[in-house]
């Protein structure tokens, strides 16, 4: 059938939306493929729901080519299974939750992990009925605290998936290397740059973690990769603790006064010009700076976090979210300070000026006790400058290990250009990108907790072992119109565009309509979905619409016609060429079917 613009609905601005930060909110605004509703909220239109399900069909195909079977769930879902799980605590103020006229608890799907066991549970109960893969592609729900970026950060979103279902262990990375293997093929298949990089697991639980990241400038994660083959979402690097360094010719620890040393750079400059080192000049990498955040948990509880770190870094938020989930950190507040006099702010130290243990004192003689956490860069052995728990004073020669110890490692500090990779590969460049994919070893967790067991071969119950795999459909949508659009508009890759071929009649007489109707009518004949703007509009508003609607291939009949070409422009290239009209329907089904 022929989709005419006359009569279709969509209608295209030619302004920016006030509220877009990136070009692919813009352009799907601009060119009517959505509409926001609300923060974080859209209302799909003709045009995008077009694109999102030619992606839809892409991810089943490949889904049902490694032998999944596609379920659908509920968004509404009862609280029961998420407390079974703990999540409903852990998910914290992420999750929608809602009661019924009974005053019944239920929550908005953020996932659903818990029913597909449960589904599972009550369906099969022998080692015969495994391995399993059960998938959907569903609406998710999840109260970002930030929604922004357009599709990119959503309160209501559209995502794939899947579950795989084992007896053991060996099953299980079966299970995920096919499903690893059928995300590299939907990605291949979307045209998409991308890497695959080990991750967090997050709230999901598991062990083995994976991400699929498009390459973009504007994405929201940041990964990191060597020459050598590392490759990581920020979040998920581990550096290796620093190898034990010996003290012994290292001096004992030193006060001084140090008023007015509001920054590490005046500290740095106070110890080299009134305790110079004899070797070189000290460094803000000497400083050991103590950064203190309230952890908010799940249920209302909180506690203070002390973080020690070199003092040339500073705490990536990210990384430290990601190390805390699904607790939540917040900078410590004057009014928090107040309840914790014992912390010197500004000049806050592991060790007391007696030499006493970090635990001493951060608060365990009154009655609680703070956790200090520490950079694996401060290794034993290592020797800082820090604060003497003093207001006006700090610390010289303190040695981890000697004089203090801290209650465990977090490595959540800023990781910069040029690091040395965890696994000694080289040097890490860093790069953003938009996380499409992610792909865990649930393990047992689930299953555990919900009790799915089957019995074995022996007639021995066993639990089952899980992974999940999801795939973000409607972001892929916004994502691939982030990579592939351009200065005046989107430019959809073939395989996903809304249409094959949008044909633009550029002139008022009855000739170039007529042709333009035939030319339209022989690639529907064909099987190549067509739009065909036939609206009585001048060519230069037919030309910016093309622009923004980003069909990849434009054919334009107008002036040419007398000499019997039309025009045919390339959306990705920009490339512009003329073909004779009698050729151009067999061109342009080659050209679609490739």
């Amino acid at each position: 059938m022929i989709t005419r613009l006359s009569t279709y609905f969509v209608r295209t601005l030619r302004q920016d939306p006030a509220d877009a930060e990136v070009p692919s909110h813009k352009w799907l605004v601009r060119a009517g493929y959505i509409r926001r509703v609300a923060p974080g909220l859209y209302t799909w239109l003709p045009l995008g729901l077009r694109v999102m399900k030619r992606i839809e069909q892409i991810v089943r195909e490949e889904m049902d080519a490694i032998g999944s079977f596609e379920v659908r769930f509920p968004s509404l879902l009862p609280r029961e299974p998420y407390e079974l799980s703990h999540r409903w605590e852990d998910y914290g103020d992420t999750l929608f939750r809602l009661q019924d006229r009974k005053h019944a608890d239920y929550l908005l799907g953020p996932t659903h992990e818990e029913f597909f066991t449960l589904l599972v549970k009550d369906l099969y109960s022998s080692y015969k009925d495994l391995p399993l893969i059960l998938y959907q592609i569903q609406t998710k729900y999840r109260d970002e605290a930030r929604p922004r970026a357009g599709l990119l950060r959503c309160r209501e979103f559209v995502m794939k998936d899947a579950y795989t279902f084992d007896v053991d262990d060996d099953g299980l990375l079966q299970g995920y290397l096919a499903e690893r293997g059928a995300y590299i093929k939907i990605f291949d298949r979307l045209g998409l740059e991308y890497v695959i990089v080990n991750a967090m697991s997050g709230a999901m639980g598991g062990s083995r973690s994976e991400e699929f990241l498009a390459i973009a400038e504007n994405g929201e994660d940041t990964f990191v990769r060597s020459a050598g083959g590392f490759a990581a979402n920020a979040e998920a690097v581990r550096f290796p603790l620093a190898d034990p360094v010996d003290w012994a010719d290292t001096p004992a620890i030193q006060v001084i006064d140090t008023p007015n040393t509001g920054t590490i750079g005046e500290l740095v400059a106070v110890a080299n010009e009134r305790f110079p080192r004899g070797d070189r000049c000290w460094g803000a990498a000497d400083t050991l700076k103590n950064v203190v955040f309230m952890l908010r948990h799940p249920g209302g509880a909180s506690e203070p976090l002390i973080v020690g770190l070199p003092g040339d870094r500073e705490v990536d938020l990210r990384r430290l979210a990601a190390a805390v989930e699904p607790a939540v950190a917040e900078p410590f507040t004057e009014v928090d300070f107040a309840a914790y006099p014992q912390l010197a702010k500004g000049y806050i130290g592991p060790v007391s000026l007696s030499g006493g243990s970090a635990e001493q004192v951060l608060g365990a003689e009154a009655g609680y006790r703070i956790r200090y956490l520490t950079d694996p860069r401060v290794g034993d052995g290592t020797r800082w400058v820090t604060g003497a728990n003093s207001k006006g004073q700090h610390q010289l020669n303190v040695v981890a290990g000697r004089d203090f110890r801290s209650d465990g490692v977090i490595d959540v500090a800023e990781i910069r250009q040029g690091d040395p990779a965890p696994d000694g590969s080289g040097p890490l460049s860093l790069a953003r990108g938009i996380e499409i994919g992610h792909i865990f070893q649930l393990g047992r967790k689930y299953a555990e907790a919900l009790g799915l067991q089957v019995l074995d071969q022996n007639g021995k119950l066993v639990t089952v072992t899980m992974g999940s795999y999801g795939i973000g459909v409607s972001r892929l949508v916004a994502t691939i119109a982030e990579i592939s659009c351009h200065d005046k508009g989107l430019a959809w890759p073939r395989n996903v565009a809304p249409f094959d071929v949008h044909i633009v009649a550029a002139g008022k007489d009855g000739e170039v309509s007529a042709a333009a109707e035939d030319l339209a009518a022989q690639l529907d004949a064909a099987s190549v979905e067509v739009l065909l703007d036939d609206r009585k509009a001048s060519p230069g508003v037919k030309f910016a619409d093309a622009e923004l609607l980003g069909v990849p291939t434009t054919v334009v009949i107008g002036r040419g016609l007398a000499k019997g070409v039309v025009e045919l422009r390339d959306r990705a290239s920009g490339e512009i060429a003329e073909i004779p009209v009698a050729e151009a329907a067999e061109r342009l089904v080659a050209l679609v079917r490739g």
